[in-house]
C-alpha cells in the first residue's frame, strides 16, 4: 500500500475529508533530539512556568492509588464547587478534557452542514478545526486594521454582519489567542444584546485569570441575562494543570443538558478533579502566578523595545511579537535551545508568539533574539 494515498479518505466526511490537523507546540525533548541540544526552553505553548499549586500536586498524589477505579462520571463535586464560584446551578456546568473538548462538544450539538459559524480573523485554530469537522460553514470576518479599533482586534461590526439565519454560533476569545487583543465590557454586551435568539455565542475566557485591563468583563455574570451565552473556562492556563486537561463551561441548564449528552462521561479523569478542586483552593498561588507574570510580561515587552521590535498589546500570558520572517527567525530560536511559536498558519508570517516564561527564560529568549536579528 502506497505510504502517500490514504485510501479511506473518500469513507470519510466531507469536512473531514479536507480538515487539518492542530498542530501543538514543539516538545522540549522532541527539539533537544532534533538539533542535539540539552537546557532548551519551551515559551510556545502559553503554559504556565511556575508549575501546579502545591495543594493541587498534593491532591494529586493523593488519588492515585485508585487508579484501577473509574473517576466520578458527572463530576459531581468540581462542578458543584463551579457552580458555587460562578453563582450558578450545578446542572448549569459541562466539564471537559480541557476547554478545547468543550468547544468541540459545543460545534457537534448545533452546528451541521446545513448551519455557519461566524469567527474573526486571526482567532484561535480549534474554532475552524470544530465547525469544519461538524461539516459546517465558516463565515471569517476581517479583524481590525487599528484604524477603527486596536489592530488585530475582533471587529464586532464585521462580525455581527455576517450573522444570518444559518447561523448557529458565534465564536469570541477574550483575549484572543494568538493576539492577546481583548474587549471590553460595553462593546461585548452590546453585541450579544444585538444577536437574534437562534444564535449561540461561545465567549471563551481561557486566559481570564491573567486580565488586568479596565473594562474587560466577567462574562459568567451575564448567564442570566442572556440565554443563547457560553462561557468557557480552563484550569491550563493560570492554574498550571495543562497536563491533566482540566475545561468547562457555563451556561443556561437547557444548554448545559444538551452539551452534557454529547460529553463522554469519563472525560475528566479523577487525578485532575481532584487537582482541579484542589487548585481553587489555593488563592495565595494563583496570585503570585498572575503577578510574576505581569513582571515577567514587562521584562519581555522592555526587551522586545530595546531591540526596536513592535509587538501587539496583550492581555494575556503571551504576546505576539513582529520579528520579520517569523518562520526563519523561529528555526534560529530552536538552534538556540529556545522554543516559540510561528503563527504564519494564522495569517501573521511575520510575528512570533512568545509565552511569558519565568525571568530566566525570558531572559534567555531576547538574548537569542538579539542574536537572531543581527
Amino acid at each position: 500500500m502506497s505510504a502517500t494515498i490514504n485510501h479511506f479518505l473518500n469513507l470519510a466526511t466531507p469536512g473531514i475529508q479536507a480538515l487539518q490537523p492542530y498542530l501543538p507546540g514543539k516538545p522540549v525533548a522532541e527539539l533537544e533530539r532534533e538539533y542535539g541540544i540539552t537546557d532548551a526552553v519551551k515559551l510556545a505553548s502559553n503554559e504556565n512556568p511556575f508549575g501546579p499549586s502545591p495543594l493541587a500536586l498534593a491532591a494529586a498524589r493523593e488519588v492515585l492509588e485508585d487508579l484501577s477505579r473509574y473517576p466520578e462520571g458527572s463530576g459531581w463535586l468540581l462542578a458543584g464547587r463551579l457552580a458555587g464560584l460562578h453563582a450558578l446551578e450545578r446542572d448549569s456546568v459541562t466539564l471537559g478534557n480541557g476547554s478545547n473538548d468543550v468547544l468541540d462538544i459545543i460545534a457537534r450539538v448545533f452546528l451541521t452542514p446545513a448551519h455557519e459559524a461566524v469567527f474573526s480573523q486571526y482567532a484561535f485554530a480549534v474554532y475552524p478545526i470544530a465547525v469544519q469537522a461538524a461539516g459546517a460553514k465558516a463565515r471569517i470576518a476581517p479583524a481590525h486594521d487599528g484604524s477603527k479599533g486596536p489592530a488585530y482586534g475582533h471587529d464586532l461590526d464585521a462580525m455581527y454582519a455576517l450573522v444570518g439565519p444559518d447561523t448557529r454560533l458565534v465564536f469570541i476569545a477574550n483575549p484572543n489567542n494568538p493576539t492577546g487583543t481583548w474587549l471590553e465590557s460595553n462593546a461585548l454586551e452590546a453585541f450579544i444584546s444585538s444577536l437574534p435568539a437562534h444564535v449561540m455565542v461561545v465567549l471563551d475566557e481561557a486566559y481570564f485569570e491573567y486580565v488586568d485591563k479596565p473594562g474587560y468583563p466577567d462574562a459568567s455574570a451575564w448567564l442570566q441575562r442572556f440565554p443563547n451565552l457560553i462561557v468557557t473556562r480552563t484550569f491550563s492556563k493560570a492554574y498550571g494543570l495543562a497536563g491533566l486537561r482540566v475545561g468547562y463551561a457555563l451556561s443556561h441548564p437547557d444548554v448545559a443538558d444538551l452539551l452534557n449528552r454529547v460529553r463522554q462521561p469519563f472525560n475528566v479523569n479523577m487525578v485532575a478533579q481532584a487537582a482541579a478542586l484542589a487548585a481553587l483552593d489555593d488563592s495565595e498561588y494563583l496570585q503570585h502566578v498572575v503577578q510574576r507574570n505581569r513582571e515577567g510580561m514587562q521584562q519581555l515587552l522592555a526587551g522586545f523595545g530595546g531591540l526596536g521590535l513592535q509587538y501587539i498589546e496583550s492581555a494575556g500570558n503571551f504576546v505576539a511579537v513582529e520579528t520579520g520572517r517569523g518562520l526563519q527567525r523561529y528555526e534560529a530560536l530552536l538552534q538556540r535551545g529556545v522554543i516559540v511559536r510561528p503563527i504564519a498558519n494564522y495569517g501573521m508570517p511575520d510575528h512570533l508568539r512568545v509565552t511569558v516564561g519565568r525571568a530566566d527564560e525570558n531572559a534567555r529568549l531576547l538574548a537569542a533574539l538579539e542574536q537572531v536579528l543581527t
